[in-house]
């Protein structure tokens, strides 16, 4: 296996050394190698199993390395400056570690970058002693939506207030359910979606009272959710889900003048004062449209190094601490 990777390494890079890594070859990766090509952005896939591998080739027409980071990493390549995760949420973690360990200083991990809470400390604590920079890849931040509710938001004057709901369906989950972590920890690794974008435009929580009642059987510490609390920048808020009954993800976001509507979180729809009628608001949402929304920008701010608007992992660590256990009904 080393023979061949050595093989395809030497005819990957060529004589440029400034392509990134981008880790892993799933439904995701294929995602970023479309915006990857399309930023004209030369880059170095690096997948696992022959069947992801072949799968990212066909879909792509872009060569990748089989046979896993860590054998990759045996041949020495040259350290890379950014690199892109997007292997299975139970693999993030030690992904990461190992791209740090390398001296990659520059990752975009994604969300919500680890599986089990208790992981994130380790990874924290070797970021630092590595003066590097781990990002989190919640994409929705990057929306044409959220970009536009941001505009209006500070025309507004600021949030007043806040809420959102991350139900889940249930029904669909079970049939996928294997027993694996990552199940256990769903809040964590598949609604912090959309609760990070409602904490990102209303401001991180100060204050929260958190109730949780009922399980699941891939999901043993709560199936309801609700509670409510105060942010930073002022407005109150609160959340509810019930991953046993019918419901959607939403956002919605009042401020004096305005309720703004993320229902799908893609679309944005506006509601004046003194009126009952929901308005859609015409967004810049090409790029939304030909690729994964949201990627394309997060990516180009990615490359660019124009970081202030992802989430550290050093906020993610505050995050999971302060709030995410709580509201998931998680212990450490």
């Amino acid at each position: 296996m080393i023979q061949s990777i050595a093989l395809l390494l030497k005819n990957t890079i060529g004589d440029n050394m400034n392509k990134i890594w981008l880790v892993g070859t799933g439904n995701i990766a294929i995602e970023y190698a479309k915006v990857l090509k399309n930023l004209n952005v030369e880059y170095i896939a690096i997948g696992r199993g022959k069947t992801n591998v072949d799968k990212f080739i066909a879909a792509t027409q872009h060569d990748a390395i089989e046979g896993g980071l860590e054998n990759f990493l045996k041949l020495s390549p040259e350290i890379p400056s950014h690199a892109i995760v997007t292997v299975n949420v139970e693999s993030l973690s030690l992904t990461a570690t190992m791209l740090l360990k390398y001296g990659i200083k520059t990752i975009l991990l994604e969300k919500p970058g680890v599986c089990n809470p208790s992981e994130i400390y380790d990874l924290v604590q070797l970021t630092r002693e590595k003066n590097a920079n781990v990002l989190l890849a919640y994409n929705r931040r990057f929306y044409a939506s959220t970009l536009k509710a941001q505009e209006i938001i500070k025309e507004d004057g600021g949030v007043t207030s806040f809420v959102f709901e991350f139900t889940e369906w249930a029904h669909k989950i079970a049939p996928m359910f294997d027993g694996s972590e990552r199940f256990k920890y769903w809040f964590l690794g598949n609604s912090s979606h959309v609760v990070d974008l409602a904490f990102y435009l209303g401001g991180n929580p100060v204050e929260m009272s958190s109730f949780t009642s009922g399980s699941i059987e891939w999901h043993p510490n709560a199936s309801v959710f609700s509670g409510a609390g105060k942010t930073d920048k002022g407005a109150l808020f609160s959340y509810h889900a019930n991953w046993k009954a019918p419901g959607r993800w939403f956002v919605e976001i009042c401020t004096s003048k305005h309720r703004l509507y993320f229902k799908p979180m893609e679309a944005l729809q506006i509601q004046e004062i003194g009126r009952l009628e929901l308005n859609p608001v015409v967004l810049n949402d090409d790029l939304d449209r030909l690729f994964k929304p949201g990627l394309y920008l997060q990516v180009k701010c990615f490359l660019d190094n124009e970081l202030s608007r992802f989430c550290t992992l050093d906020e993610q660590q505050h995050m999971i601490d302060n709030y995410y256990l709580k509201i998931g009904n998680y212990s450490r």
